[in-house]
């Protein structure tokens, strides 16, 4: 599949980099040649310098023959402008836009005919979501859904104090008193797929499935169940704080937004009028103590600085804070932030990369294709949800009987809305969601792929 991408900024180079990894014919366009340059000596990909939205460009970038456009500019009239352009050249193209201000948002759906759209992404927006669900359903550190939202995939740090430290994962049910898998786990940086015998140590961080209801028994007995959020706090005003204080408002929970810049608190408080908007500098903690830092249920550091985050959310840990979110944009290591304590960490452009790759997958399986995709494990692994259909292998044989390749797990069947962790007797049939875990590079694009 040959793939043009155009815009060699943060989410264009992630987006290069997991494309590129998988084997894909990647093309890269921007301006700058020297960042052109910085990302070819990474990657095994074709770069040409010039102007997306030229025909001239696009033409030597080979859009005739291409099969997807995606345009992830700093601009979204750009965006916009190249998927047309492209479009225009290429009708059989597929193209993916990132738009990100909120005034285009419904008028681009509602054209995404004219505009020659497949796909819309909005990295602030998926953050806000995801941090939401941070939020609402507070406990984990990461919490990715599946099956329409019955199952559920949670990551969890072992503490000095908690139950499971040195428990066999063989006893795991009888010590939380509930069906639970754990799919995966990391370990000094290195993810581990267990067995029964596995033995969690402190500091270990767990990835958990099981059906949402058998997640709040988890909680609940693993005694990090925590009060419903009231408060919430953001650092920073820009536009992942505009959606996630509209999203959390929506669920009668009180947000108050701390932002030094007059101006942006000014628009804020117009598109915001129930939100508690703070013109100050959230860099300075006397000023963050005479606000009742300390009092918040959740503090949210979405500032445009990581450094900045990193050190509010610290100062955070240091005042008690039941939840901690943390924006991580441009910093890539995060390995080396896992033992900081500043709570849950989210990234924009992950999240939004995450989305692109499985539309590409979809387009090469198919029919057939997985209907979610979420890494896990700092993407050593990946949680893929595929739905069984009439072309699929082995419907209603005993998984004893099913062999599959060593890097896959099949994590959870759900039946007529009904999830099980399955054993050797489970089977599944069509119609039914199947999610695996798959631990190395090479993900399969459909579900028979996982048999050997």
């Amino acid at each position: 599949m040959k793939i043009l991408i155009v815009g060699d900024g943060k989410l264009g180079a992630t987006v290069t980099r997991e494309l590129s990894r998988e084997g894909y014919d990647v093309t890269l366009i921007d301006k700058d040649q020297n960042v052109l340059e910085s990302t070819m000596e990474k990657y095994d990909i074709i770069t040409v310098q010039g102007n997306g939205a030229s025909m001239d460009i696009l033409r030597s970038a080979g859009v005739a023959d291409a099969d997807l456009m995606i345009a992830v500019t700093g601009e979204d009239e750009l965006n916009l402008l190249v998927c047309m352009t492209a479009r225009s050249m290429n009708e059989k193209l597929h193209t993916i836009a990132r738009l990100r201000n909120p005034e285009y948002a419904q008028q681009a759906y509602m054209m995404r005919s004219v505009f020659g759209l497949s796909l819309i992404v909005n990295p602030e927006k998926h953050a806000a979501r995801e941090i939401e669900r941070l939020i609402r359903y507070p406990g984990f550190l990461k919490n990715d859904t599946f099956a329409k939202g019955r199952v559920e995939i949670v990551e969890i740090r072992i503490d000095g104090d908690s139950i499971l430290k040195n428990a066999a994962l063989s006893s795991l049910d009888s010590i939380v008193k509930c069906k639970v898998l754990v799919c995966a786990v990391l370990r000094d940086g290195t993810s581990i797929s267990p067995d029964g015998s596995f033995v969690l140590q402190e500091g270990d961080r767990i990835f958990v499935t099981a059906s949402t209801e058998n997640l709040s028994v988890l909680l609940k007995n693993l005694g990090i169940l925590k009060k419903k959020v009231k408060r919430v706090l953001i650092a920073g005003g820009g536009r992942i704080s505009y959606y996630l204080a509209s999203f959390l408002q929506k669920s009668g929970i009180s947000v108050e937004i701390i932002e030094k810049d007059h101006n942006r608190c000014v628009a804020l408080s117009e598109l915001l009028p129930d939100t508690t908007i703070i013109e100050g500098d959230a860099s300075q903690t006397s000023f963050l103590d005479d606000e009742g830092f300390s009092e918040t249920d959740a503090l949210v550091t979405l500032t445009g600085l990581d450094e900045l985050n990193i050190v509010i959310s610290m100062y955070g840990n240091s005042k008690n804070i039941p939840i901690l979110i943390t924006k991580v944009g441009r910093y890539d290591g995060t390995e080396l932030l896992n033992d900081l304590p500043i709570g849950s960490l989210i990234s924009p452009k992950e999240l939004t990369c995450t989305s692109i790759v499985r539309f590409v997958r979809a387009m090469q399986a198919g029919q057939g294709a997985a209907v979610t995709v979420h890494r896990i494990a700092d993407g050593q692994a990946e949680a893929l949800e595929f739905v069984a259909d009439e072309t699929t292998l082995h419907c209603g044989e005993p998984l004893k009987n099913v062999k599959t390749k060593d890097n896959i797990l099949i994590a959870c069947i759900t039946h007529n809305m009904v999830t099980e962790i399955p054993n050797g007797e489970s089977v599944f049939n069509k119609g039914d969601s199947v999610v695996i875990v798959c631990s190395n590079d090479k993900a399969p694009y459909s579900l028979n792929e996982i048999f050997a």
